[in-house]
């Protein structure tokens, strides 16, 4: 048997012992284990976000995020509230000018707008549900058929038990 010289001999770990790379490998996960349990626990990050890019949506300044329906309806009110604004300012200036501003007449003159528009609004939203049922309904169909026609409206109930059931809807010839 050929032997090597001692200091050519291989070296091996004793069974169930780790090597020294194993070893150095386990101190390096230790230590970063360590670093981030003795770290800070939060991050704050200020750097300014990107103009575009996946940046996630912030409320601005104006008008708050809402549907387009209620943009519309939003607009619509402040548009209508300066010709009411300016009918109002020159209703007052006519009985203050007049000098003869009576209560009873002046609380008609405001509610007469408000009389004549709930039924307006009303019969208008009376038309609108109407033609939205018109859509939604159903159509109408009509068969026309060349011939003698049967038409079988028997029901067949069944009732399906046990764990591997097999269900059969046959009609009976």
């Amino acid at each position: 048997m050929n032997r090597l010289p001692d200091h050519q001999q291989p070296t091996v770990t004793p069974a169930g012992q780790p090597t020294p790379e194993a070893l150095r490998k386990a101190a390096e996960i230790a230590a970063a284990v360590d670093a981030v349990y003795h770290g800070p626990t939060s991050h704050r990050d200020n750097t300014p976000l990107p103009a575009i890019g996946p940046t996630p949506p912030v409320p601005q300044p104006g008008r708050p995020p809402m549907s387009q329906r209620a943009a519309d309806i939003s607009g619509v009110m402040v548009a209508s509230s300066v010709p009411t604004f300016a009918l109002g300012t020159v209703a007052t200036g006519v009985l203050w000018a007049s000098g003869h501003a009576d209560p009873a007449v002046a609380g008609m003159i405001c509610a007469a707008p408000a009389a004549l528009a709930v039924p307006i609004l009303a019969l208008s939203r009376l038309v609108k549900r109407a033609k939205e049922t018109v859509k939604a309904a159903p159509p109408v169909h009509h068969h026309h058929y060349n011939g003698p026609v049967h038409q079988d409206h028997r029901n067949i109930n069944t009732h399906t038990r046990g764990v591997w059931a097999k269900t059969r809807n046959e009609l009976p010839r």
